[in-house]
């Protein structure tokens, strides 16, 4: 039988932070695109660059997150047949070997 861990809720204060960090590391990041001393080219290759990154790792998170609740979804209703069939078994029944 597997075991889960307890999955607990995130904080508002945690989502505020990483909210302000992410926010500040991609302003940094265009800040640092737009005053490096490169042609026009250049920066735009850079700034679509960063466009990619950003949004393939929402789309990464995104994945890893959904995995995550099928494998709980899965356990839950794995544990759940287990009980049923735990509860259905009486030791106590007469005329069983």
């Amino acid at each position: 039988m597997t075991t889960s861990s307890v999955q607990r809720p995130t904080t508002a204060a945690f989502f505020v932070q990483s909210a302000i960090a992410f926010g500040l590391s991609l302003i940094a990041l265009v800040i640092g695109i737009a005053k490096l001393p490169v042609g026009a080219w250049e920066r735009s290759f850079l700034a679509l660059g960063l466009v990619f990154v950003v949004s393939s790792a929402f789309t990464l998170a995104k994945c890893v997150r959904d995995r995550q609740e099928v494998e709980e979804m899965t356990s839950k209703v794995d544990r759940a047949r287990v009980d049923k069939l735990l509860s259905e078994q009486d030791p106590f029944e007469q005329g069983r070997i």
